[in-house]
């Protein structure tokens, strides 16, 4: 960083820990906005799924122990270096075990491991059993863009979901996650995602609704969702899977049972003509 004038250290640490303090106490600017990050962002995205909920709860508990070890650590090097400093033990002890000591740095590991082993293993667990789904949606990653296919109970139809470009944003947009065809759901309902790829590997990921999963060609993977609220929820690619890798967003739109019936219509209209569905929305996409 560059600073226009001449700074000690002193200074320097006392603007960052200033920043620090209202990051943390302006709170409500500081926190993500739901769905999207957002500048200066504290903390994960707000949780609108009970696993994205598991999710933020142990990432934050692993920022306490993580916290408390380099603190255990510090203090331990601070002691070693005041106790047993050449002045203070001019002749050095030429001791070269200690049992209780050895024994300890071996177990003392394993248990902490095991203690983060098994809320990971549960929240894993969560993420990987798909409950009885209320619509399945097939994800196809494509170089750069992602399509979705709604099965035939849902309307049977395809499209395709492209960026929209910083010059055609329209106000509220947010440059770089809008698209021009949102992944719609219903809210409170079970969604079972298929994801696959058609080229290179991608992953398809929504940070507020706890999802991530990667995107390969000729597999099918799947996780899935339920959202407890209505809003947009924006996600990325989270592969680095080619020259626009940062340019193939998603924008998952919650909606009520009713406002989802009527969306399903009209896509019905919208992209299931002649049949060809996705195919025809992906011709007129913009190239990439």
């Amino acid at each position: 960083m560059h600073w226009a004038g001449p700074m000690g250290a002193g200074p320097r640490l006392a603007v960052w820990a200033l920043a620090a303090l209202l990051a943390v106490v302006t709170g409500g600017a500081a926190l993500a906005a739901t769905g999207q990050p957002t500048p200066w962002q504290v903390g994960m995205q707000p949780a609108v799924t009970g696993v994205a909920g598991e999710v933020v709860v142990f990432h934050t508990a692993l920022v306490w122990l993580i916290t408390g070890i380099c603190i255990f650590v510090a203090v331990l090097l601070v002691w070693c270096i005041v106790r047993f400093n050449e002045t203070k033990n001019p002749i050095p002890s030429r001791t070269s075990h200690n049992t209780l000591i050895e024994v300890a740095w071996t177990i003392i590991p394993v248990l902490i491991l095991v203690a983060i082993a098994i809320p990971s293993f549960r929240v894993l667990r969560d993420q990987l059993i798909v409950p009885t789904p209320d619509v399945v949606v097939k994800v196809t990653g494509h170089a750069w863009y992602w399509s979705y296919e709604y099965p035939q109970d849902q309307g049977g139809f395809e499209f395709v979901s492209n960026l929209v470009e910083e010059g055609d944003l329209q106000p509220g947009q947010p440059r770089l996650l809008a698209v021009d065809n949102e992944f719609v759901v219903p809210v409170n309902r079970v969604i079972h995602v298929q994801v696959t790829a058609a080229d290179v590997i991608h992953a398809f990921g929504v940070p507020s609704l706890g999802v991530k999963i990667d995107a390969i060609p000729g597999r099918l993977n799947e996780t899935w969702f339920r959202a407890t609220r209505e809003g947009l929820y924006y996600g990325q690619c989270y592969e680095l899977c080619g020259a626009r890798h940062a340019y193939m967003p998603i924008a998952v739109r919650v909606v009520s049972e009713e406002q989802y019936a009527q969306w399903l219509a009209e896509a019905q209209q919208r992209f299931a003509g002649a049949g060809t569905g996705g195919r025809l929305a992906a011709a007129e996409a913009p190239a990439h």
